[in-house]
């Protein structure tokens, strides 16, 4: 199988790193380019066998799947230079929540796919969430399947969700890391800790807890209640972390949901600007 990936910036880099990582796919079987040549011979020099191009039409010959690693703005464009190129076998499969599956499948002859990793499968954990277009056949979603799943769990998901399932997946770390970031500056400037002691004791506490919400089986509700005990010092904290908290994970979702929807305004007029707006 071969594998191509246009745009190798911090997630298709990732992507690449990972697959090799894991075993799914030997360098030679990845195909790469980007509009920055650097960093394509970056990763190619990291991964030797690894094919990289200056062209895009090169990445995608002969590829099995194809990954798009890059921003909305750039689809049209880089769509529009692959157009009679693309084989209807092919399957091409984006890694960009904003461009949806149709707007894909409009633009290219072939079976579409859409994806949203997230930083953990840097380790091969975590989830990679996935939606199929209309032409992805079972044998197809079974090929993207089996490859997502050296580097992840695949989780079907609904487009109309995708929102917010990737502020839980794929924001998620980043908002969680914030917070023990947080937790850490605080620990410091309170008592004076050592910060690396700090940052070593909280990530080491965050692994343990996040291994008992998955493996050990526990909800994020029976885990509180097991650590707090009535009138002791995590229940006192808990109580202020509610009243301080209050509302600001809505403020965050809603904050997301904002952005997303001002970008999938953005490519519809990008992709569809003349035949939506009208003369």
């Amino acid at each position: 199988m071969k594998v191509g990936f246009i745009g190798i910036g911090s997630m298709g880099s990732l992507l690449i790193d990972a697959f090799i990582g894991s075993g799914a796919l030997e360098p030679s079987q990845i195909k790469a380019s980007n509009r920055t040549f650097a960093k394509t011979e970056q990763i190619a020099n990291r991964h030797p066998g690894l094919q990289g191009f200056h062209s895009n039409l090169e990445t995608i010959d002969g590829c099995d799947i194809v990954f798009l690693c890059i921003k909305p703005h750039e689809y049209k464009t880089i769509v529009d230079e692959l157009l009679h190129k693309v084989q209807p076998s092919q399957i091409f499969v984006s890694i960009t929540s904003p461009v949806l599956l149709k707007q894909l499948e409009d633009r290219l002859p072939c079976k579409v796919a859409k994806v949203i990793p997230s930083i953990t499968n840097y380790i091969c954990s975590g989830a990679t969430l996935c939606m199929y277009g209309s032409r992805m056949q079972p044998d197809d979603i079974e090929k993207l399947n089996e490859l997502l799943a050296y580097i992840s769990d695949p989780l079907e998901i609904d487009e109309r969700h995708t929102r917010i399932v990737s502020d839980l997946s794929s924001c998620g770390p980043a908002f969680i890391a914030f917070v023990l970031q947080k937790f850490v500056d605080a620990a410091v400037e309170e008592t004076g800790i050592d910060r690396d002691e700090a940052a070593s004791i909280a990530c080491a506490m965050l692994s343990g807890t996040g291994q008992l919400l998955t493996d050990g089986g526990m909800t994020p509700e029976q885990l509180q209640a097991r650590v707090s005990v009535p009138g002791g010092i995590t229940a006192r904290a808990l109580q202020l972390l509610e009243q301080k908290l209050d509302g600001v994970f809505g403020e965050v979702i809603r904050t997301t949901h904002a952005k997303y929807d001002e970008d999938l305004a953005k490519v519809q007029d990008l992709l569809y600007g003349e035949e939506a707006n009208g003369p």
